[in-house]
């Protein structure tokens, strides 16, 4: 059961090498060609001048809920466009709108202002936004603005020399009342009054260029960093980004002013090229080298150890049928034990046939969708420079997964025995499905309630369900039409019409214990990358190792497979028949490890606060588990299913 040479050494090729470098094979993806800019007195066609700057939403480590720019009592541009952007992004959450601030390229500006907003607190609709803007700076929300569709980066020393470039900068920080600093106000000892709050109205832009010579005039961005200050001008209609920090007293009373300006700088860069412009922030991710040495370490265990059960499966099953198949005579038929013992009941229909089906068919679904996406973002497709690739990637492959799914489900279905062909497909088309839209929809009517950025438009619904019951539903009906309309799967024995009667089985080999250890060395495959796909979604950092991460996922099959094999192989020799449900909850209890670990994640490593983000993270947090428990349990069933098909017509049964 271990990988083929051949798959292996392509695997660890996409590992190595997500991406396809080199002039002789580049190509650019739709939207992500590079844009070259000169000065204002060299512009064409091909060059332009201005550098737009874009702002998303606002987010948070100690709050799952996002907010839009607009949101916020910021400076903002008003009729112009906003960029459009793709299925993954709404359901993200992600909003890009313009911004003031804009930039000639290669032009110097000092300390431009782009606006003062006034906030008066006897007036309601001001002191409203003004506590919120305060509670955000206590939870620590940052900005996440756009360049050339490069995130403008905030760069600092961490601990051990290392610089980190966090791709958002915060809208202020908080010292508390015992004169604590929180967050960013670490940074500067001028932020030392207790009790108050500290805004950056104020950034230092600085963009990094790269001249292009063999590929016409102009230039190309490769990098923009901002650092972001406070400064209470001294003339506010006149700033000159000099003076104490912009403060906000908690308990403050009366009118404030907070004039909001920037300055740019342009930089040229002779060695960074427009290609590897990310590479910088992704260099910087923390724990990015732990992540690789961790990785490998896990994968290379998990080989071995995937290689020493196929190896004991292996010779114990040839053993074993070389035996039976040498007994010739009645007596030696009379002695028979173990496996072969049960070979008139090992394809008796199990019980609840239909939600097994069901389960079968969402889980062959998933599991196509998954292999292709990972595929996809293993050769550059789906990069974090693609925004919202990656979701869109999986929606639209699920949408179109439906005919393997009814397909599977009544194979299945009709190999127990199963009439009611109608039932299968509808629930095939609406249960697993259904669940998760219903769960979705109640996170979303929290985040509506919320005024979140992560909400859901209602148009953005109805496409959804669109997509569902237009193009989904019916190509489950097609598949199932063309299962039912196919034989019965054959097995290669008869199956008995009076039950065989199950012996008192030991502890190890009654189901539950074994199902709760077949889950583990799944879990111990995924549980680091695991981590840092965590860490993506909640925590807002960039996940861009999908070359591991397909490769993790090839392992994890591997492993849920030889896993399920041979505790199924351990309870037919204890003469208990019952493997179809058996097989699908020993690997599919792989998500219950999951949901203890994200359990834990939550209550060890997240800092969220607030009822309404805890239930969303959990709400979330059940829909990935339910997706996984259907991947895994289908991996798990169709092994064993191979298995004992295959073991059951290589021996001679009387």
């Amino acid at each position: 059961m271990a990988l083929p040479p051949p798959l292996l050494l392509f695997v660890l090729l996409l590992a190595a090498f997500p991406s396809l470098p080199g002039p002789g094979l580049a190509f650019y993806l739709p939207g992500l060609a590079p844009v070259s800019f000169c000065e204002s007195g060299a512009v064409s066609p091909d060059c332009k001048s201005e550098i737009e700057l874009f702002v998303n939403r606002l987010d948070s480590v100690e709050s799952v809920l996002p907010y839009e720019y607009a949101a916020f009592d910021f400076c903002q541009v008003e009729q112009e466009k906003r960029p459009s952007e793709n299925l993954g992004q709404v359901l993200f959450g992600e909003r890009i709108e313009p911004s003031p601030y804009k930039f000639q390229f290669n032009k110097e500006d000092k300390c431009k202002l782009v606006c003062t907003k006034k906030f008066v607190t006897t007036d309601a609709q001001s002191s409203q936004k003004l506590e919120f803007l305060k509670k955000s700076m206590l939870l620590n929300y940052q900005h996440h603005w756009i360049v050339d569709n490069m995130p403008v980066t905030w760069c600092y020393d961490v601990e051990d020399g290392q610089r980190f470039c966090n791709p958002g900068f915060p809208i202020g920080c908080y010292v508390t009342e015992a004169g604590h600093p929180k967050d960013a106000c670490v940074i500067n000892s001028d932020f030392r009054e207790s009790n108050t709050f500290y805004i950056f109205n104020h950034v230092d832009i600085k963009i990094h260029y790269h001249i292009v010579e063999n590929e016409g005039q102009g230039a190309r961005l490769v990098a923009a960093k901002l650092e972001p200050k406070s400064f209470k001008h001294t003339h506010n209609d006149q700033p000159d980004c000099s003076g104490p920090p912009m403060e906000i007293k908690n308990k403050f009373v009366g009118e404030i002013n907070i004039p909001f300006t920037y300055s740019v700088s342009f930089q040229e860069e002779k060695t960074i090229r427009w290609a590897s412009r990310w590479d910088y922030i992704l260099e910087s991710m923390p724990h990015t080298h732990i992540q690789w040495f961790s990785i490998m370490n896990s994968l290379v265990i998990v080989l071995f150890l995937s290689g020493m059960v196929a190896m004991i499966m292996l010779r114990t099953l040839h053993k074993d049928i070389a035996r039976y198949n040498q007994m010739d005579s009645t007596e030696d038929a009379q002695e028979e034990f173990g496996w072969k013992l049960v070979h008139g009941d090992i394809f008796r229909p199990p019980r609840k046939g239909m939600l097994l089906s069901v389960f079968l068919g969402s889980g062959t679904q998933i599991l196509i969708m998954t292999f292709v996406t990972l595929f996809f973002a293993c050769l550059g497709f789906l990069s974090p420079a693609n925004r919202g690739a990656l979701m869109t990637c999986a929606v639209v492959l699920w949408v179109l997964l439906g005919t393997p799914a009814g397909y599977v489900a009544s194979r299945f279905y009709k190999s127990f025995g199963g009439e009611k062909w109608k039932t299968n497909v509808l629930l095939t088309s609406f249960l697993c499905p259904g669940i998760v839209f219903a769960d979705f929809f109640l996170m979303n009517l929290i985040l509506w309630g919320e005024g979140s950025s992560a909400a859901i438009p209602f148009g953005t619904l109805v496409a959804i369900l669109a997509l569902w019951f237009c193009i989904s539903v019916p190509l489950t009906f097609i598949g199932a039409y063309f299962g039912f309309k196919k034989n019965a799967i054959e097995h290669p024995v008869r199956t008995n019409q009076i039950p065989r009667q199950i012996p008192e089985q030991s502890f190890y080999t009654k189901p539950l214990p074994g199902i709760i250890m077949g889950g583990i060395l799944p879990f111990g495959c995924i549980f680091i990358q695991l981590f840092f796909i965590l860490n993506s979604i909640w925590s807002h950092q960039m996940y861009y190792m999908f070359g591991f991460l397909f490769l993790v996922f090839i392992i994890l099959v591997i492993t849920c497979s030889e896993a399920t094999i041979l505790l199924c192989y351990f309870h037919l020799c204890a003469e208990d028949y019952h493997w179809q449900w058996r097989s699908f909850l020993t690997s599919g209890f792989t998500a219950v490890y999951f949901l203890v670990y994200g359990v834990h994640y939550f209550f060890s490593k997240l800092q969220i606060t607030g009822t309404a983000s805890t239930i969303l993270y959990f709400g979330y947090t059940m829909i990935m588990v339910l997706i996984f428990f259907l991947f895994t349990g289908t991996i798990g069933f169709f092994a064993c299913f191979w298995f004992v098909t295959k073991i059951y017509s290589v021996v001679k049964v009387d």
